[in-house]
């Protein structure tokens, strides 16, 4: 049922219709509470909830999920997550049908990815057990 919506998803990306970049305060307010599936050309890319306190869950789509926290940087919007300290920025814009990340770590950054609240819920194992 996911890929039945990750699908369209994933084809609406449209960075010719895309408004300015959003602030650190417009992106809060936009992604908190909500839990945004990623596509980038055209296939599922991964899934993050946005939690209160600038925290967040990101996911592969694997089922593991790795805590991190977004901040504002000289107006990218920067994620650390306990896996990778290193920071991940993006600007973000807003088109009629979600958000539109830009990676924007290297300079030559041309990776678009759309976001989207399609309503499903996000999927996180527990931790791995051995025997």
């Amino acid at each position: 049922m996911l890929l039945q919506h990750l699908i369209p998803l994933c084809l609406l990306a449209a960075p010719a219709l895309a408004q300015g970049t959003m602030s650190a305060d417009e992106f809060d307010s936009y992604t908190r509470g909500k839990t945004l599936y990623y596509g980038f050309e055209g296939e599922a890319y991964g899934v993050e909830r946005y939690l209160d306190g600038r925290r967040v869950i990101w996911s592969f789509l694997d089922g593991k999920c790795k805590e991190g926290v977004w901040y504002e940087d000289a107006g990218h919007i920067c994620f650390v997550y306990e896996d990778r300290l290193d920071p991940q920025c993006w600007t973000f814009s807003q088109d009629g049908g979600g958000l539109i990340a830009r990676f924007e770590n290297t300079p030559e950054a041309t990776e678009i990815y759309d976001a989207q609240d399609i309503g499903d819920a996000m999927l996180c194992y527990g931790p791995d057990v051995g025997v």
